[in-house]
């Protein structure tokens, strides 16, 4: 979600001509905010904006966050509209290939020793594997699929980190763990992924939730550590 946020505020940068056509449009009336009271709904050219007008309540550790109406997750698209029709018309693979962070494996290198490395890389930076899936042996096992190229996805978590991180937003349980795949293309050229999760806007909030900025500073190690892993895989390091 928040590299789909940070993209949503990237292209809005780059839209003069829709933000023209926004502007002209007429806008929709202002619903009813949230019961909250730190909450408010503040008309805007795009259609109404949820605001934050000031300090939640204090959370206890673990606390879940109220539950969003339908009403509010559809002003929310209706905000980001303007720049996701945009973005629709952009083809499915490109649009796929923006969330994503890969690197081709130097030539040469074995599936295996990409495996291998990142496996080693992983738990030199205390990243435990918490999981696999071996897809292209299901492919073979399930679908009788012997063409498809190998495909492997693997979780690590920071336990720690993770802990700390649910304690104060219990909702980031829906990004964890994190995954890295390992991928051969049709021409059988392999590639180390991972979701491109921005932590821009974990830099930038939190403050209101008791994130602190010791906080903020290991979800940036935790990315680091995952780019890390990723270029040792891609290079056959160890």
């Amino acid at each position: 979600m928040m590299r789909i946020l940070s993209f949503v505020l990237a292209w809005s940068c780059c839209l003069p001509a829709v933000a023209a056509d926004a502007a002209d449009a007429p806008v929709p009336p202002s619903p009813q905010a949230p019961a909250e009271s730190w909450l408010d709904v503040e008309p805007t050219p795009y259609g109404p904006v949820l605001i934050q007008q000031g300090p939640p309540p204090p959370y206890r550790d673990y606390q879940m966050s109220r539950v969003l109406t339908p009403e509010e997750r559809k002003r929310w698209r209706e905000t980001t509209m303007p720049v996701m029709a945009n973005l629709v018309q952009m083809d499915g693979r490109e649009v796929m290939n923006h969330f994503a962070v890969k690197l081709q494996a130097k030539p040469g290198i074995r599936f295996d020793d990409v495996v291998e490395s990142m496996m080693l890389r992983a738990n030199q930076l205390n990243l435990k594997r918490v999981g696999s899936n071996l897809m292209s042996k299901d492919f073979q096992a399930v679908l009788g699929d012997t063409g498809a190229p190998r495909v492997e996805v693997y979780s690590f978590c920071d336990i720690a980190l993770g802990r700390d991180l649910l304690k104060v937003i219990p909702e980031m349980v829906v990004f964890m763990p994190c995954r890295i795949a390992v991928m051969e293309d049709a021409d059988k050229n392999i590639w180390v992924l991972m979701l491109d999760w921005d932590v821009t806007g974990l830099e930038l909030a939190g403050r209101q939730a008791g994130m602190t900025p010791e906080l903020r500073r290991a979800f940036l190690e935790i990315r680091q550590k995952m780019e890390d892993v990723m270029r040792s895989a891609a290079g056959g390091a160890l």
